[in-house]
């Protein structure tokens, strides 16, 4: 048996570093701990987060019913992490997402939420489509002077 470490299996799986451990916390995933009390997750267990889940007998669902996976998607901008909180007021929504140390906040519409049935915790992928990117940089700041005193 081939076991993995979490940065292996987070990218074997496509997810963030962060997103698997805070699968393995949740007890999500299962894994095996060394004797110095690092997380390795068998292949096996990986194999078992990519399969598809087994469908249930076929039924006509309404379209807002449905639900699905995405398979594949052009974008390359996509953010792993998980949802820390979910505000609705109206029609709509404020999402915030924890990738890795930051936030990211969008706001979508309150059907949206309910039909992904977003709920704090929940692991969520950000497609971000930009026809526009802005890339700033703090200016480092001049260096203080101090003036010197004169000696009378």
């Amino acid at each position: 048996m081939l076991l993995l470490t979490v940065r292996q299996a987070a990218a074997k799986l496509g997810v963030g570093y962060s997103t698997l451990k805070q699968w393995i916390y949740r007890g999500r995933v299962r894994t095996r701990l060394t004797s110095g009390g690092h997380h390795r997750i068998p292949d096996a267990e990986v194999d078992r987060l990519l399969a598809p889940a087994q469908p249930a007998a076929r039924t006509h669902t309404p379209a807002h019913d449905r639900t699905g996976a995405i398979v594949s998607i052009s974008g390359r901008n996509q953010l792993h992490g998980y949802v820390d909180e979910v505000r609705t007021e109206g029609l709509l929504a404020q999402v915030r997402l924890r990738i890795g140390d930051q936030t990211l906040t969008a706001v979508i519409t309150r059907d949206a939420v309910e039909e992904l049935k977003l709920r704090r915790g929940d692991d969520a992928l950000a497609i971000v489509k930009a026809t526009e990117v802005m890339i700033a940089r703090q200016a480092d700041a001049p260096p203080r002077r101090r003036r010197r005193r004169r000696k009378n």
